[in-house]
C-alpha cells in the first residue's frame, strides 16, 4: 500500500492547533501597506481558522496532520 501524500502547498499555508483546527494567515499584508489602513493591516496581522465546510477537503490535503 503506498503512502498518502501531504500536498505541499497547503502544508505551507495551514497549521493544526492543540484542538485540531487549521489556521491560516491573511493575505494583501505583505506590500503596499501605505494605502491601506491602519485597522485593516491591524486585522490582517491576525490569524483566522477554517471554516467548518473546508475541513473535509483540507484534511484530505494535510493527512498527516
Amino acid at each position: 500500500m503506498p503512502k498518502i501524500k501531504t500536498n505541499r502547498s497547503a502544508a505551507k499555508r495551514f497549521r493544526k492547533t492543540g484542538t485540531g483546527k487549521y489556521v491560516f494567515s491573511k493575505s494583501h499584508a505583505s506590500h503596499i501597506l501605505t494605502s491601506k489602513s491602519p485597522k485593516r493591516k491591524r486585522r490582517l496581522r491576525m490569524e483566522q481558522t477554517i471554516k467548518t465546510s473546508d475541513m473535509k477537503e483540507l484534511r484530505r490535503l494535510l493527512p498527516n496532520g
